[in-house]
């Protein structure tokens, strides 16, 4: 049997084409992972609401957020590419139980964050397939479920399943922004900081606490070893990594808000009451593909996320524990599992506490913003300007200059919300 020329020519270019993908990933990947985790439906609903509320006058703070989320990524992949996890870090200075105790106060976060995404989805499928009459409750279980399965198949194939997600949810906004007909001047005067009183101040900070994800940090310095990174010669590639990644996601993101700048604030929307709002709003304009495109989107951006946050409490609590379990596979599945099975209880949560989805879609990302960042940003601050973990490359002084700003920031959203956010979660929310 013989093949001829254009089948070999065929072939040939196939197997280029699976040498190349099989390179990047090689190289590359993880910071679609770490991307993936912030994309979720509290990241959309906010860049939707900063289009309707304030046109395209904050896409300065998406540019900056991107930029302080690769800044904090970077100096956790240092640390764990020079020095060791974040974690780790922790146990060895505050020893075994503080750090662990620390820990689990963390991933109390963590789990917050699960329980909005599981409502997300489940509130999404039900909008989107018309099963009202069922309710979104039994949805937000079978999330839990299927996070559950992708998340224990191992790196490799959730990492393959980011970035293929990442480029999808990057293609839909972007073409949904593209028939907007969005004003081209006015967008590139959105660069420019405006801060838009008070609230628009607020929704900036929203923007970056969706950004610059804590539990991001942890993460980072725990995979640098699933890619084989180590040493200085690991650095540009990283950082390669790291700028491909955060400019799919600022890209991904200056869609959304340039599309409901362009769609729905003229409509005469003035602000959003759901999350599934801009879908809906956009097919009355564009047609019902832009809902369809734009609600598979939000769907998929929420179980994204679910997977790389929860693993986060499971590396953090396993290594903070030392000893038998700081490498025991068996403790990473336990942690992630039950943490995951909690998230799912979103139902309950709306149930006792009044809250609905919309409502832990805002204030659960805020309470993160509020709690763990400003936390893990100070002991990550810690950590790369420790010469005993980190040798001859601990953060110079113009690393440590932008760096500040993170720390910064950081400590003004818990000074401007931190005592809203919590009385609110707790007195029935939003409209409580």
């Amino acid at each position: 049997m013989s093949l001829d020329f254009n089948t070999y020519d065929n072939l040939r270019s196939i197997f280029s084409v699976k040498n190349m993908v099989s390179d990047f990933f090689r190289k590359y990947g993880l910071a679609f992972v770490m991307v993936a985790s912030y994309f979720g439906s509290g990241s959309i609903f906010i860049a939707s609401s900063a289009g309707v509320r304030y046109g395209y006058s904050l896409l300065w703070a998406v540019i900056g957020a991107v930029l302080l989320g690769y800044m904090a990524q970077d100096m956790s992949a240092r640390l764990g590419i020079f020095g060791q996890s974040l974690a780790t870090f922790a146990r060895e200075k505050l020893g075994r139980t503080a750090s662990t105790v620390l820990m689990i106060l963390l991933s109390i976060g963590c789990v917050a964050w699960t329980l909005e995404l599981t409502a997300a989805v489940g509130k999404g499928i039900v909008v989107l397939l018309g099963l009202q009459a069922i309710g979104w409750a039994p949805f937000a279980y079978l999330t839990g479920v299927a996070a559950i399965v992708v998340g224990i198949l191992g790196y490799d194939w959730v990492e393959k399943i980011m970035v293929a997600m990442m480029f999808a949810l990057l293609g839909s906004y972007v073409l949904v922004a593209s028939v907007s007909s969005p004003d081209i001047v006015a967008a590139a005067t959105g660069v420019v900081p405006v801060l838009g009183g008070l609230d628009g101040m607020v929704l900036a900070i929203s923007i970056l606490g969706t950004t610059a994800l804590w539990p991001n940090f942890f993460l980072e310095s725990e995979l640098v070893e699933e890619k084989g990174w180590s040493g200085a010669d690991a650095v540009p590639n990283m950082r390669r990594d790291l700028a491909i990644g955060y400019t799919v996601g600022g890209i991904t993101t200056i869609a959304i808000v340039v599309a409901a700048a362009a769609v729905l604030r003229p409509a005469g929307y003035e602000q959003l009451e759901t999350f599934l709002t801009p879908g809906k709003a956009m097919a009355t304009v564009l047609g019902e593909w832009a809902m369809v495109v734009f609600l598979v989107g939000t769907l998929a951006a929420a179980f994204n996320s679910i997977i790389p946050i929860m693993w986060a409490p499971a590396y953090m609590i396993r290594e903070t524990l030392g000893g038998e379990y700081a490498n025991s596979r068996r403790t990473f599945l336990v942690i992630y599992v039950a943490g995951v099975a909690l998230g799912s209880l979103s139902p309950f949560i709306h149930q006792y506490l009044g809250l609905s989805v919309i409502d832990m879609i805002i204030l659960f990302p805020a309470y993160n913003a509020v709690i763990g960042l400003p936390i893990t940003v100070a002991l990550l601050f810690w950590a790369v300007n420790d010469p005993d973990v980190m040798g001859d490359h601990t953060n110079g002084w113009l690393l440590n200059i932008l760096n500040t700003a993170l720390i910064l920031v950081a400590a003004y959203s818990v000074y401007s919300a931190g005592g809203l956010v919590i009385e609110t979660i707790f007195t029935g929310g939003l409209a409580g």
